[in-house]
């Protein structure tokens, strides 16, 4: 059987004006002739993602959706309608999310985390802004220090909900993250702490790094951008979290012990609102 919302090898039956019929156990497909690969035959096996169309037809495309069935994905609403939102996943035609699947009324231009599945009652492929029964928080089999993919699912007063390895629910902490991130971003991280609740705490710091191995880490990588570029950079005590975090991937709080040491050692000047080699 066709694996709706999903990828599916199959083969070219015959073609058509408008494109060609792949064969499948549920009957042929048509693939239009746009997204026909150059140089397909009859014959050939084309991958292909195969969803519903507006009138209810399987049809099959060889654009890649942002997600298929069975994943979260972050995406941006483009039209709301009385039975629902629809939402870009990079397809013609839009994915829809009922009305019932919205945990708040979806608004036009606004990027919401949602889970992709195939509704068994109408048989096409949908998605949900109620996440929980998706989630897996009640069985978790993670290590604390263990490294993970995180998605941004949302912004809490306390800091940053992700989606860990596509199958977890967890937070970061706001005063422990020291870049942009926003809804959709991924980043890789690692669990600080698996709460008795089976709340999930998450760090973007590598775990076993101490204090001086930071430091240390961080006056190399200042020490090599002064060098490689004019032996000057436009940060300082003075600079914000954001600017230093967006040039060198850093703290600001890590920063300053580094051109603390830096200084101490001789090896750079500090000024109101830059370093410099010493020369």
């Amino acid at each position: 059987m066709v694996d709706l919302g999903n990828y599916n090898e199959l083969e070219i039956a015959r073609e058509v004006d408008f494109g060609v019929y792949l064969t499948s156990d549920d009957g042929d497909i048509l693939l239009p002739g746009k997204y026909l690969p150059e140089g397909a035959k009859v014959g050939d096996k084309l991958r292909v993602f195969v969803y519903r169309d507006s009138e209810d037809r399987m049809i099959a495309t060889t654009l890649q959706p942002y997600a298929t069935i069975n994943q979260f994905a972050c995406l941006t609403c483009t039209d709301e309608t009385p039975f629902g939102a629809f939402l870009d996943w990079g397809l013609e035609k839009d994915l829809l999310v009922p009305l019932n699947n919205q945990k708040n009324k979806m608004q036009v231009g606004r990027k919401y985390c949602v889970y992709v599945y195939l509704d068994e009652s109408s048989d096409r492929v949908v998605a949900t802004s109620k996440l929980g029964k998706y989630l897996h928080n009640e069985d978790i089999k993670l290590e604390e220090g263990e490294e993970v993919q995180l998605l941004v699912a949302g912004l809490t007063d306390i800091g940053i909900k992700v989606i860990i390895n596509g199958e977890y629910m967890g937070i970061l902490y706001k005063n422990e993250v020291f870049q942009d991130l926003r809804i959709g971003d991924t980043a890789t991280g690692y669990i600080k702490l698996i709460r008795p609740d089976n709340k999930i705490d998450v760090t973007l710091r590598k775990p076993g790094v101490n204090q001086k191995e930071e430091k240390d880490e961080a006056a190399d990588k200042i020490m090599r951008s002064l060098e490689q570029g004019s032996g000057w950079m436009p940060l300082s005590d003075s600079s914000s979290p954001e600017d230093i975090y967006q040039t060198l991937g850093m703290s600001k709080k890590t920063f300053k012990r580094a051109i603390g040491g830096l200084y101490k050692a001789g090896k750079i000047t500090i000024e109101p609102d830059s370093i410099r080699l010493k020369k």
